[in-house]
């Protein structure tokens, strides 16, 4: 692999971020490339591959064979490493990101320091729905919640394919109705329901778009997604510890208890969750 900068005007400069834009060329070994249906999560994070191939986006692997095949050489392989701004709220971006194993969160920023979380971006979608919505700019700050790996494609490809007004045009546009679908709920979610079914709702999210059941995460990281006190993230998190749900250490946390989380969630999440479900229900989209 080769060390690149990143020449993406969004992305914050940073020695961190610039180390750790790593990228791959992909189209000259696609002979390599894990093929659908043969994906071991486990032996993947194991080998530390998890994320290494661009079918493990939800969007790319429902984009018909043809169709892939004429993006695959265009897609670059980055690693997003955990806190990376990858797009300042009013910033400009000149790649479109198809995360793979990373999560991104977006994040609204306040005049008086605060901030709270939109909405979760995972392998089920994409980060610059702008760049073919017509908007331009970023309208949110994008941070990376989880570290990972994507896979990004330069504007002009992009808008290039888009205009065909194929499959990938469709699953584009049907993304972005899911994510303001995200949006409006977390709105709703975060204005009438309690911090322990916010954080069960918020945890949820992260847990949906990860292989595993546990989930690399602060109090203060939470509280400010959220945008509440750090302490009542602090009192929220030690209920659903006594009870068993979750098993909390500082920076991480396990989930023990799925079903017992869902249960003390609000019905915000079934509603996304549902909302996913039509977004993928079906497994190709011509």
């Amino acid at each position: 692999m080769t060390q690149v900068l990143n020449n993406c005007s969004g992305l914050k400069k940073s020695p961190k971020n610039n180390a750790a834009m790593l990228s791959i060329r992909r189209g000259a070994n696609a002979g390599n490339l894990i093929q659908p249906g043969t994906q071991n999560l486990t032996s993947l994070r194991i080998a530390g591959l998890y994320g290494h191939n661009p079918l493990q986006n939800q969007l790319l692997a429902a984009l018909p064979a043809e169709d892939f095949r004429r993006l695959q050489p265009h897609l670059e392989f980055v690693a997003m490493p955990f806190d990376m701004t990858v797009c300042e709220a009013d910033g400009e971006m000149r790649h479109i990101y198809f995360l793979t194993s990373s999560i991104v969160s977006l994040l609204h920023d306040m005049k008086d320091g605060g901030s709270v979380e939109t909405a979760v971006i995972g392998n089920e979608g994409v980060l610059g729905i702008n760049l073919f919505m017509g908007g331009g700019k970023c309208l949110n700050r994008a941070t990376v919640k989880s570290a990972g790996y994507g896979f990004r494609l330069k504007a002009g490809i992009l808008t290039e394919e888009f205009t065909r007004g194929g499959a990938l045009q469709r699953l584009l546009l049907r993304y972005t109705q899911t994510l303001l679908a995200q949006m409006s709920q977390t709105a709703v979610c975060n204005r009438h329901h309690s911090v322990p079914q916010q954080l069960c709702r918020s945890l949820l999210l992260t847990l949906d778009r990860l292989p595993g059941n546990e989930i690399s995460v602060t109090q203060s990281s939470m509280a400010a997604m959220l945008g509440v006190r750090r302490e009542s993230i602090a009192e929220a998190a030690g209920k659903l510890q006594d009870e068993g749900l979750i098993q909390y250490t500082r920076g991480h946390m396990t989930v023990l208890n799925r079903l017992g989380l869902e249960a003390r969630a609000c019905e915000c999440y079934q509603d996304l969750r549902q909302e996913d479900h039509v977004m993928f229900g079906e497994e190709k989209v011509s």
